[in-house]
Formats: structure tokens, C-alpha cells, sequence
């Protein structure tokens, strides 16, 4: 009987052990969607990047915060069936906070006939927006209003007043004009994957506005990017 109750704690400890135990695979997953929203990025913003999709320098200068997202169709013209992002936000002190992973979904623009994904770019203007992330999920358009953002090509168009909203929106769809609403769906904070991906327990809103996480090396190079985009 004692041998049976020992081997059985033990395997009880196994199984929480393993539990607890971040897993390579995810944490290799999480990573690579980190660097799949620096590739996006780089798409908007690089010297290469397309002026009809491209974000002007003074658009990226206003950031309060940065939100790449990367979704996944589902539909022929809408419907998205899955989706990830990252979030950073520049802090009071003026240094931007690690990269931090949210859900996303129910993301559509316009005319998107053919495309498996749709990457997006949201560039927050006030401090506050990004804090809706605390309460869980935040409905981009309709707890924050959203337009799209004015592109690089229509740089001598737009005024300030167009730049003015919580949340500028950049994607590659076809039909979306500076200043036009949108509703974008939403982001939801998703702790567990970065508790695996920084093997920490603290949540979202300490990632964002605390310095107690250190960067590990795979972030290092999207800070980077959005440091000189927006210093």
C-alpha cells in the first residue's frame, strides 16, 4: 500500500511538473509570431515598402502604441477564422515596452477575394486605448473608434484632424480611403502564451508597463524596428 501511495505521488508530481514546464514547441511557436509581426512591419514601413500601403514617418512619430496582427480567412470576402498580434506601447518615460502576444478575430476590410491572411497595423494615438486590453477583450471601432490610417502615397492629402482618432488602421485591403470608420474586429490579452513565451507569471498589463521582464533575445530585433520608427 505505501508503495503504491509513493508511486503515485510521484506520478502526480510528474504531471504537474510537466504541466507547469513551459513547452518548447509552443514557446517556438510564440516566437515565430513574433517575427512573423517584425516581417509585417518591415512591409509597411521599410524603404521598400509600397506607398499605397505604406505608414507616413509623421503617422509612426504620433504612436502611443503599436498593434501588428496577423489573421488568417476563412471566408471567400470575410470571415476570419483565426488571427494573433503583438502589442507595445511607449511609456510614460518615453521607452517602449516589450512585445507582448493577444488574440485576435472577426477581422475584416473591405475587398479581400483570394487572400488566405490579412495583415494589419494599427497605430494608437492616446494612451488610453491600449489600457482596454485589461478588461479581457476590446472591440476595436466600437469601444475605440478606428479609421484608416492615411498612407504614405496620400502624404500631401491628409491634415492632422485625419490623424486625430484613438486607432489608425493600416491593411492591404482594396477600397479603404484615409479617414473612412472601421470596425475592426477585436484583441483579446492572452496571458498563457506569454507566461510560456517570457516564463514568467506576470499578465499583460505589468508586460506592458513595468520593466520587470526583461527582453529575451528573439524580441529584440521588432523593438528595435519600432524604437527607429517611432523613437
Amino acid at each position: 500500500m505505501k508503495k503504491f501511495l509513493l508511486l503515485s505521488l510521484i506520478a502526480f508530481s510528474g504531471t504537474v511538473a510537466a504541466q507547469a514546464a513551459p513547452s518548447e514547441s509552443s514557446r517556438a511557436e510564440y516566437i515565430t509570431r513574433i517575427e512573423s509581426c517584425e516581417a509585417i512591419l518591415q512591409e509597411f514601413t521599410g524603404s521598400t515598402a509600397n506607398p499605397e500601403i505604406a505608414i507616413p514617418p509623421s503617422v509612426l512619430q504620433s504612436a502611443k502604441a503599436i498593434v501588428i496582427v496577423n489573421q488568417f480567412k476563412g471566408g471567400f470576402f470575410i470571415g476570419i477564422k483565426d488571427g494573433y498580434g503583438t502589442v507595445m506601447v511607449k511609456r510614460a518615460d518615453g521607452h517602449w515596452s516589450i512585445p507582448v502576444l493577444v488574440t485576435a478575430g472577426e477581422l475584416s476590410f473591405g475587398f479581400q477575394a483570394g487572400a488566405n491572411t490579412v495583415n494589419t497595423v494599427m497605430i494608437i494615438t492616446n494612451d488610453q486605448t491600449p489600457r482596454m486590453l485589461f478588461k479581457q477583450r476590446f472591440n476595436v471601432g466600437v469601444d475605440a473608434k478606428a479609421v484608416a490610417g492615411p498612407k504614405l502615397a496620400e502624404a500631401e492629402k491628409f491634415n492632422h484632424d485625419m490623424i486625430s482618432a484613438p486607432v489608425l488602421i493600416y491593411t492591404k485591403a482594396k477600397g479603404l480611403y484615409a479617414g473612412a470608420t472601421v470596425k475592426a474586429g477585436w484583441l483579446e490579452r492572452n496571458d498563457k502564451v506569454n507566461f510560456e513565451l517570457y516564463n514568467t507569471t506576470y499578465s499583460l498589463p505589468e508586460l506592458l508597463y513595468a520593466d520587470w521582464v526583461q527582453p529575451i533575445p528573439e524580441v529584440v530585433p521588432l523593438m528595435n524596428l519600432v524604437r527607429k520608427l517611432s523613437p
